[in-house]
């Protein structure tokens, strides 16, 4: 250790001598645009004297004498001819560090090329390394223009932008153009498109990169320097202000590229037009457009689609007939292929009666031959317009096709000669109800039947309007359910399941008579129900369609409801007149208005009148039994609740026990299912009368006392309370008496309310420990069927506090033999206080302490001496220095 120290100062004062002071300047040679600011950096590093160096420019212009130009410490030191520039702050000098500043030029002229000298003054002891550096600056004219051609302000969506800028500068040095397009989209900033140069590569914007790999983006070769980008398949992404930036760059020593100079062009504001806007069709036949078409059965139909739009050249059209907006008559997708359906219900059974072709430019031709009844309608063209994504423009890439507009034509209306067949509807009520789940039948009957042509068939649709204050209470129209030409069941999506399950049935009971009829009716099936008979004629093709539809007049089913009610009686079966007893309570059941039901059973309980109420046991509509926690668990075996009878339940309770005194009724809920499967539906509910478990018990009478060993401890030390119980009055055996024990504990004095459980031993000797946030341990020892010891272990502060026990005792009764709870019982409170001792804790580390810093002490003086003997010598004379500034200061 003695040789360790004079080594390491030996080496640190031998890396002292051989420093130097080294002053650095910006790389050059620089190249600078008449007008533009320059900055130019001075750096000295490894020199000695105080922190904060001084420096001095001076300049050297070519076949001249040098001149002074700025000093960071003489205000004077700057040349008459610089002097005025200094004062006006065009010529500055800015300290950037200690040991580093920058001079600066806010405006360069061509008389601020030359030589530069950055000096500083020494400072140091030993005069060695370089006290000065030199850059070469160069300023040259402003030569620089930029001309940009204004940008179309409108253009098509998928149509290119075409962006011509020129840039030019006279060549006088060796500098470098690059030109940049940004654009701009309202007043956010710019953001950058595409730059070419300085060394004629290419950079995008973050957003364009892979656009202009896949050539979304061309650069278009140009003479006499003008520059052209061309935005392929422009989109409403393209829309903004475009700018054209020309720069003129040079490459500096280093290999950094630097922008002496900038010019921006404003080539203006350019907007997509969406495709949409531009988009019409027109659908048209031989006759006026306004007119209906008017065809004989067998003729032939021609309809024209005519699309125009600015940029219908772009554009692939997928082309859709439809009659009445949902049946898709002939479609053509954009590559000119016919396609399936992509919306309605396509026509089928026609064979190719069905033409769809392309005439033209936009135009589109529907041919249909040998039209029938079921061709009559609405025709509409629908166009669907793509545009080929710009390659790069989108996640997916380029090649790919994105949706731009699409757009239905005006309806042109296509009538076929027909004789309609006639006929006329009734509904009558066959059977009607006179109470809710009563059946009802309704018929609806054709007649009068005329020009139904051969092969003709009838179907039927019902309907239903609910009566007010039923139902959804919505006075709309329902659809229950129809027949249609095949005689096929279509159900309503409200009655689905209701004539799934045979609840209701629609049948066709002649040829011209249908009915509705209900198994059971609800409520909600009261109101007005009318039918529409609907006449199918066969096509030529063998088809069919419907050529008739007539209704019936309204009829209301209506009756007067009743509502279910229920009557519950209880009834005491077995009575419980001591304890251990077993008590048996009937409940019976009568309804009114209710049909088919099952019930569900709550056995409640309270103590008084005034008391809370708790539930025992239930028992569900599908006779599941639960317990409703009210009783002790291990008790449970002793509830029973059964179905004895189609309307009567019977409730058991085995051993009660003096907290079982108390009143105890049924609450019964009646519910229904409408069918299988189905959840049940709550229709009422009722309470029966209550019944009382009412007993006196001539037990033994219990005390319990807390005392505690001593009321203050030490840390560490082990705690000691007991809990003694004592009997009065008959006294029964040790072996007949038992007892439940728990320990509480409060950190506040008189707050009941604060006091947390710690531990508890039940009546069979089980003990239960709470968790508890604290180092020490609790224990709980028996010493005999009486007494009962809490030790905690490992005292701390935080068991300072009240601690007090709670006993329930269970003894077996002598009149009926079985055990039997008494009431709990809560002891008086003894307080704990642990004590801490603080002069036991603080004396060894106070000792330590001060050991610890004499020895340190001691070290230091060793350490300090053998420095001053071994490692300081006298250094060397320092020389006088001829700066003015050292020679100021030992004056």
């Amino acid at each position: 250790m003695d040789k360790l120290i004079p080594t390491l100062l030996f080496g640190v004062l031998s890396l002292g001598v051989c420093s130097a002071r080294v002053v650095s300047v910006s790389p050059g040679p620089l190249i600078r645009v008449q007008g533009q600011p320059v900055s130019i950096r001075c750096d000295v590093v490894d020199y000695q004297g105080p922190r904060e160096q001084d420096f001095e420019w001076a300049m050297q212009r070519e076949g001249q004498a040098p001149i002074n130009v700025i000093s960071t410490f003489d205000s004077r030191f700057s040349h008459v001819s610089l002097s005025g520039r200094v004062a006006a702050g065009d010529i500055s000098v800015a300290r950037l560090e200690d040991n580093a500043v920058e001079l600066r030029v806010a405006e360069a002229r061509p008389s601020d090329g030359g030589n530069y000298s950055c000096k500083t003054p020494s400072t140091d002891s030993i005069v060695t390394g370089n006290y000065e550096a030199h850059i070469l600056l160069t300023v040259i004219p402003d030569t620089l223009k930029v001309s940009a051609q204004t940008a179309p302000p409108v253009v098509a969506e998928g149509s290119d932008i075409v962006l011509s800028c020129n840039v030019t500068r006279r060549l006088m040095h060796p500098t470098y153009l690059s030109v940049t397009w940004s654009l701009r989209k309202g007043s956010a900033p710019l953001e950058d498109v595409l730059t070419l140069g300085p060394q004629g590569g290419v950079t995008t914007g973050g957003r364009y990169a892979r656009r202009y790999a896949d050539g979304g983006l061309r650069l278009v070769p140009g003479d006499h320097g003008v520059f052209r980008l061309v935005v392929t398949r422009a989109t409403a992404a393209d829309e903004g202000a475009y700018v054209c930036t020309g720069r003129e760059w040079t490459h500096e020593d280093g290999g950094q590229w630097r922008s002496i100079v900038e010019r921006r062009g404003e080539m203006g504001e350019v907007a997509v037009t969406p495709t949409g806007q531009s988009l019409n069709v027109t659908a048209s036949s031989s006759s006026s457009s306004s007119s209906p078409t008017h065809l004989s059965p067998g003729g032939t139909l021609s309809l024209l689609c005519s699309v125009s739009s600015d940029n219908l050249p772009s554009l692939a059209l997928g082309v859709t007939w439809l009659r009445d907006g949902r049946h898709v008559v002939a479609a053509l997708d954009r590559g000119g292929v016919v396609a399936p359906a992509q919306n309605g219900t396509t026509d089928n059974g026609r064979g190719g009666q069905v033409a769809l072709e392309r005439t033209g430019s936009g135009q589109f031709r529907l041919t249909l031959w040998g039209a029938g009844a079921e061709d009559m309608g609405a025709y509409t063209c629908h166009i669907r317009a793509f545009i080929e994504k710009a390659p790069g423009g989108g996640e997916e890439g380029g090649g790919r096709w994105y949706q731009a507009a699409e757009k239905t034509s005006n309806p042109v209306t296509v009538q076929v000669s027909q004789i309609k067949p006639s006929f006329s509807v009734t509904l009558r009520q066959v059977l009607a109800p006179q109470a809710t789940l009563e059946p009802a039948e309704l018929a609806c009957s054709v007649t009068n039947v005329s020009h139904l042509p051969h092969g003709g068939r009838l179907g039927v649709a019902w309907e239903h309007t609910p009566l007010p204050g039923t139902g959804d209470n919505r006075q709309t129209s329902h659809p229950i359910a129809s027949l249609d030409d095949g005689g096929n069941l279509l159900p309503g999506p409200e009655y689905s399941d209701r004539l799934a399950s045979g609840l209701m049935s629609l049948i066709r009971e002649q040829p011209d008579t249908f009915k509705l009829r209900f198994l059971r009716t609800q409520e909600v099936d009261m109101g007005q129900y009318l039918c529409k008979v609907f006449a199918w004629s066969s096509e030529s093709q063998g088809g069919v369609v419907k050529t008739a539809e007539h209704r019936s007049a309204p009829l209301t089913l209506h009756w007067i409801p009743k509502r279910p009610s229920l009557n519950v009686a209880a009834k005491r079966v077995r009575e419980a007149s001591v304890g251990g007893a077993t008590f048996e309570m009937s409940c019976m059941v009568a309804n009114e208005n209710l049909g088919e039901a099952s019930y569900s059973v709550l056995v409640q309980a309270q103590e008084s009148l005034e008391s809370s109420v708790r539930t025992i046991v239930t028992l569900s509509p599908d006779s599941v039994l639960q317990h409703g926690g009210a009783t002790d668990p291990n008790r449970r075996d002793s509830l029973v609740l059964t179905k004895s009878g189609p309307l009567e339940f019977r409730f058991r309770l085995a051993g009660v026990q003096l907290s079982d005194r108390g009143f105890y009724w049924c609450d019964i809920s009646a519910w229904t299912k409408q069918q299988a499967g189905q959840a049940w539906t709550q229709a009422t509910r009722a309470e029966s009368n209550k019944v009382k478990i009412d007993f006196q018990e001539n037990g033994p009478s219990f005390a319990v006392a807390i005392q505690s060993d001593a009321s203050s401890v030490l840390p560490w030390e082990t705690a000691k309370m007991e809990c003694s119980l004592s009997v009065s009055g008959a006294s029964p055996n040790t072996d007949e008496v038992a007892y439940e024990v728990s320990w509480f504990f409060s950190r506040l004095r008189d707050r009941e309310e604060q006091a947390v459980r710690l531990v508890g031993s039940d009546r069979f000797g089980v003990v239960r420990r709470e968790m508890r946030n604290s180092s020490s341990d609790v224990t709980v020892e028996r010493r005999d069927t009486s007494t009962f010891l809490l030790n905690v272990h490992g005292t701390q502060d935080s068991d300072s506090g009240e601690y007090y026990c709670t006993a329930t005792p269970w003894y077996l009764s002598a009149s009926t033999g079985s055990w039997t709870q008494a009431q709990e019982l809560s002891s008086s409170r003894v307080f704990l206080t642990v004590r801490f001792a603080v002069w036991d804790s603080l004396k060894f580390p106070l000792l330590y302490g001060a050991c610890a810093s004499l020895g340190v002490g001691l070290f230091s003086l060793v350490l300090g001496l053998v420095c001053a003997r071994c490692c300081c010598r006298n250094i060397s004379h320092t020389p006088r220095s001829r700066n003015k500034l050292m020679d100021l200061e030992m004056d």
